[in-house]
């Protein structure tokens, strides 16, 4: 029963997935699962490469890997009992229906019905990976703010989980990480090595995280306070306060691209905010434009923005404030597309406007000579 043929692209990354696995830390997420489930997981040939399992009541239980869906079991639809000894084995559900393993960066995500039974659950494998933040450091190094941006599953969380450990460890930095779901550190009191030397303020309830946030810098005088999924009005104003105050921030933010994000009322503030300004008569004829145009209202929280396309394969923004201004002006910002060869281990840099038009020459490479900066084609 398997789902989707696989593409050359897709068979490369689950077989790099596979090789950063932790088998012990896996076995730890099988456990828990149904025994004929558990059963067909254990000694399935892709088991290294899972992503995700879906449990649903009623229906048969889906394994998702990096290159494809696979139906798994033995015919029979999920029950009632199936779905209980599953949780059984999960930690304490949180105000958000998640829930994790102890010692583990696993994740579990319930469905409940009207009445607040679980119907379902999605067991999401939890990785934590060296080298993947390796396309912004330089970023890292510099001090800026980053604001990382990108669909479900493309690996933001894994993300700055590894920068995490970069800066606490390879850099020596104070780090404070506010972690709402357990999702960064994992679940339990001792968080997981893979965020290196950073301290973890846990979040006891998911609407105020905002408050944690302020007090993870007024108690713990950090110098990076690193926070996973901003996506409130009172949370975007507390990461302003903490920039303000000199802390460098590395976030997460709902929303896959900048013009996105400035479409979103409640998150703009975190690049500047949009405000309507009306012109004179004078300045609109020498700009040529109407009376009214949107202009950026102020400094934004964030230095650089990342949109992470897929993994190992991200578009930089090194200005925020200048890709705003570009934006609202009704013109593509100049973007850098970075990408991640996965057997040197080097960064290529494509720095290109919008519709594939590459220029040659690149900050990262200049700084850090990780691959140099090339033009020509993408490659995909």
């Amino acid at each position: 029963s398997v789902a989707r043929p696989t593409a050359p692209a897709a068979s490369a990354k689950a077989s790099h997935i596979a090789s950063l696995t932790n088998e012990a830390e896996l076995d730890a997420l099988l456990d828990l699962l149904p025994p004929r489930v558990r059963g067909a997981l254990a000694t399935h040939p892709r088991k290294l490469q899972l992503l995700e399992v879906v449990l649903d009541l009623g229906r048969l239980p889906i394994a998702r890997f990096a290159d494809g869906d696979e139906i798994l079991g033995d015919g029979l639809p999920l029950d009632y009992d199936d779905i209980e000894r599953a949780m059984d084995a999960v930690g304490e559900v949180g105000g958000d229906n998640r829930a994790g393993i102890n010692r583990t960066l696993h994740r579990i995500s319930v469905i409940r019905n009207r009445k607040g039974g679980v119907v379902g659950l999605t067991a999401r494998v939890g990785r934590a990976i060296e080298g993947s933040a390796d396309l912004v450091r330089d970023l890292l190094a510099s001090g800026a703010s980053v604001l990382l941006l990108g669909r479900p599953g493309v690996g933001k969380t894994t993300a700055i989980r590894e920068i995490s450990r970069i800066l606490s460890e390879e850099y020596g930095r104070r780090v404070v990480v506010v972690d709402t779901s357990n999702e960064i550190g994992g679940d339990g009191d001792i968080p997981h090595p893979g965020i290196g030397g950073s301290r973890r303020m846990q979040v006891p309830v998911p609407d105020r995280q905002h408050d944690v946030l302020i007090e993870a810098v007024q108690n713990h005088t950090p110098q990076v306070v690193i926070v996973d999924e901003i996506g409130t009005t009172l949370e975007a104003s507390a990461a302003r306060t903490i920039s303000q105050r000199g802390v460098q921030m590395i976030a997460t933010a709902h929303g896959h691209t900048l013009e996105n994000l400035l479409k979103n009322p409640a998150l703009n503030d975190l690049v500047g905010g949009v405000v309507s300004v009306t012109l004179g008569d004078d300045e609109a004829r020498r700009r040529r434009v109407q009376k009214s145009v949107l202009e950026r209202e102020g400094p934004p929280t964030f230095g650089a923005a990342v949109e992470m396309v897929d993994i190992g394969r991200w578009r930089v923004h090194l200005d925020v404030g200048v890709a705003v201004d570009t934006l609202l002006a009704g013109y593509a910002p100049h973007v850098e597309l970075r990408t991640l060869d996965t057997d040197t281990r080097r960064v290529r840099v494509q720095p290109y406007l919008g519709g594939g038009e590459i220029q040659t020459g690149g900050s990262y490479a200049a700084m850090f000579g990780a691959g140099g900066a090339v033009g020509g084609e993408i490659q995909t």
